[in-house]
């Protein structure tokens, strides 16, 4: 990172990861191009994700030939004037990672998965969650993304005296 007093530890990246809306998944398709898209990821715990999708398609193809992925996301970003110098700039919380996708096969892993990606995205309709699992569970596809590596995080911002808040320094 060019700019290590911008860097952030582990915890604050899995923050940022678990608060954006989407998190952009990057992946390598078979004949060597990129391929990337955000998609609604859960997290378990400070390694595993889980997205789901249709059970064929360019992000399975992609998963199957290379299984390696980069995953990241911003939040709080904002376009500022510099309080101090006066320059065009952006306040922004960042994340990213390396991980290993794998579609799950498991059923109860992927109902749990299932189950993680419901409580994030629409928590105050659990009691569908059943309905929609004996509808759908056979035409959904699961994937696991589990990190190979920590994530980084990265943050620009400014206190309310206009000080950029530099490594270690919250909030």
């Amino acid at each position: 990172m060019r700019k290590a007093s911008r860097e952030m530890d582990a915890a604050f990246a899995l923050e940022v990861l678990d608060k954006a809306p989407y998190v952009t998944v990057s992946m390598t398709r078979p004949d060597g191009s990129p391929y990337g898209l955000p998609l609604s990821l859960a997290r378990t715990d400070e390694r595993t994700f889980y997205f789901h999708c249709a059970m064929e398609g360019e992000k399975l193809d992609c998963i199957a030939h290379n299984p390696t992925v980069f995953i990241s996301a911003v939040t709080k970003c904002a376009p500022t004037i510099g309080p101090k110098d006066g320059n065009f700039t952006l306040q922004y919380k960042s994340a990213t990672a390396i991980g290993k996708a794998e579609i799950v096969t498991d059923r109860e892993e992927k109902v749990a998965g299932l189950k993680i990606i419901c409580r994030r995205f629409l928590p105050h309709h659990m009691d569908a969650f059943d309905d929609a699992i004996a509808r759908s569970l056979e035409r959904t596809a699961v994937v696991r993304i589990t990190l190979t590596e920590p994530p980084v995080g990265k943050r620009k911002q400014y206190d309310k005296e206009g000080e950029e808040m530099k490594w270690g320094r919250m909030e």
